[in-house]
Formats: C-alpha cells, structure tokens, sequence
C-alpha cells in the first residue's frame, strides 16, 4: 500500500480525509498539524516507517501519508492534484465557512485519486514529468530567494560600511579639531613661558642694574 491516509485541513481543523488503512493515525496527524507554520511551505514528517508530506497553501493544508518506499516523487504530485480539484470543486467562502468535516462529501474523491496514484502505474510515470517541472520550479525559487537574501546582507554590509565611513569622518574631524586646540594651548604655553622668561631676565637686570636699568652710569 503506498498511500494511506490523505486530508485537506484549514490550519487544524479537518475538513475531508480518506484513510486506506486499518489503523488510526489520528493522534500523529494531530500532531503534524499543529507543528505546520501558517506561511506557504512544502515538508515532510518522518513517524515510524511512515512519510507525512504536506502542501501548505493560501491556509489550507493538504497531507497524505505514505509507506517510506514511496519517496516523494508521486505524493506531492498526488498533493497538487488534490489541491487542483479541492480548490476546483469549492468556493472560498465554503472552504473557510465550512467546521470541522464540513466538506467531508470531498472524501471520496480523496479516494478515488489515493487508488489512482497508488494502483495506476502511468500515474507515476506522469508524476514523474510533472515533478521534474515542480522541481526546477522550487530550484529557481529557491535560487531568487537565496539572491534576496544575499541582497540583504549586501545591503545590510553597505550599511554598515556607510556608518563606518561616517564614523571615520567624525572621527577625523574630531582628531582635527583635538589637534588644532592642542596647537593653540601649545602657542599660548610658549607664548606665556616667553612673557614669564622675560620678566625673569628683567629681574636679574634690574637687580644689577636697577629699575630703569641704567647699568652704565
């Protein structure tokens, strides 16, 4: 059995599901549900010998179940699939008016496309084709978000640069001014230890020569 259990939630609350399986996988889907962030994303859970892959979409979540030999070519073609007939079939004010299995009538198509994907071998050979597109799809997406990100920390680096090299500018101009004041405390202690090394000088005169510093006569 490859797929085994497939769901479309709005967040966590359920509104169709299909289980193939005998056992209840409740209490694992319940989990993996509240563990979903609400942005867009594709993941998938590991849980015993079991992969939980997931679609998240414009708030709708689409799951589906599968033995581990599976990989994840054909679930998440399965997932769009889902997707395509589930937003195909509903309005969007049924889906987000709906309660909980509100939409459960939905469950037998979930059915009819776990048997197909699961028993239709040309199934897979199309989910092949249609992976490879989605794929390089989430490569170049992948690729511009990872551009965007470098941009900002490009961005953020010239920033950064900018405050340094006005930093460095204060810095100077306060290195300047420091320097020029120096310079002017260095004139006025020269000028004064002038002024004082005179009036020394005329001491000494003045003691040998008098006040009016008459030393010839």
């Amino acid at each position: 059995m490859s797929l085994i259990h497939a769901l479309v939630s709005r967040g966590d609350t359920i509104l169709a599901e299909h289980s193939a399986g005998k056992r209840d996988f409740s209490a694992a889907v319940k989990t993996i549900l509240s563990k979903i962030p609400p942005n867009n994303s594709k993941l998938t859970y590991v849980w015993e010998q079991y992969l939980f892959h997931y679609v998240s979409d414009g708030g709708l979540t689409y799951m589906v179940m599968a033995d581990d030999s599976v990989g994840r070519r054909m679930p998440f073609t399965f997932l769009g699939e889902l997707q395509r007939k589930f937003t195909a079939r509903y309005s969007t004010d049924a889906i987000f008016d709906a309660p909980a299995y509100g939409l459960s009538e939905f469950s037998d198509e979930i059915a009819k496309l776990m048997n197909y994907y699961t028993n239709t071998p040309q199934a897979d050979a199309l989910s092949a084709a249609q992976a490879d597109l989605a794929q390089v799809k989430d490569i170049m997406v992948h690729n511009v978000e990872q551009i965007l990100s470098r941009g900002e920390r490009i961005e953020l680096l010239v920033d950064k640069t900018n405050d340094f090299a006005a930093q460095a500018h204060m810095f100077r101009r306060g290195a300047r001014n420091v320097r020029r004041q120096q310079f002017w405390r260095n004139q006025k202690i020269m000028f004064l230890s002038a002024i004082v090394a005179l009036f020394f000088f005329y001491l000494i005169l003045a003691d040998f020569c008098g006040a009016k510093l008459q030393c010839g006569s």
